[in-house]
């Protein structure tokens, strides 16, 4: 065979062989994510794009599936970190946490809720004491003093339910009345006020 048609036949099927480009075309009322993704709210329902095509659907409440999509997103080179950043108005600090996640846990540590660290502050034998003077009405502040705890420390305990607080008033309604004395019959003359 002519060489030169064996170079023509390499030509030809090099040209034809070539991926297409896909046009960024995305579906009308989307926001562009890069030059290839795109998302869409309709109702509560949050849609991704590739081009044309839907990839991914969540609600729009289901921040733990955004927080998973977006990240893949990511780890699979689809999308930077500033790109989902900017189009959903999320902290990059947030992006960056759970990409780690993602990375040293795969999946299911995007689902598994956040680690609570213990108080050095506020021990059990300081949450006892704490409570003991609570239930004796001490006041939040007079408790810091004498327990040398933040009395920020102690107000979030409360909010968090390992303080309980004693409503005054509710105490009050079960403490015994006080008997009330009688006043005494004593004749009541009018002076002037000048006397």
């Amino acid at each position: 065979m002519d060489p030169s048609v064996l170079h023509l036949e390499k030509i030809a099927l090099s040209f034809f062989s070539m991926p297409q480009i896909q046009l960024p075309i995305f579906p009308a009322g989307c926001e562009q994510i890069n030059a290839h993704l795109a998302v869409e709210r309709k109702d509560d329902q949050i849609t991704y794009f590739n081009g044309h095509l839907p990839v991914f659907t969540h609600q729009a409440e289901d921040v733990q599936s955004f927080r998973l999509f977006t990240t893949q997103l990511i780890v699979n080179g689809a999308a930077t970190q500033a790109e989902i950043v900017q189009a959903f108005g999320v902290p990059s600090t947030t992006v960056k946490r759970y990409v780690k996640k993602y990375r040293l846990g795969g999946c299911k540590a995007i689902y598994e809720p956040p680690h609570r660290r213990q108080g050095t502050k506020l021990t059990a034998e300081r949450l006892a004491q704490a409570q003991a003077l609570l239930d004796q009405q001490w006041s939040v502040p007079a408790i810091s003093q004498q327990l040398e705890v933040l009395a920020t420390t102690l107000h979030k305990a409360i909010d968090h339910g390992r303080l309980k607080k004693t409503d005054k008033k509710k105490v009050e309604k079960h403490r015994s009345p006080l008997p009330v004395p009688k006043p005494s019959v004593v004749s009541v003359t009018k002076h002037p006020p000048w006397a």
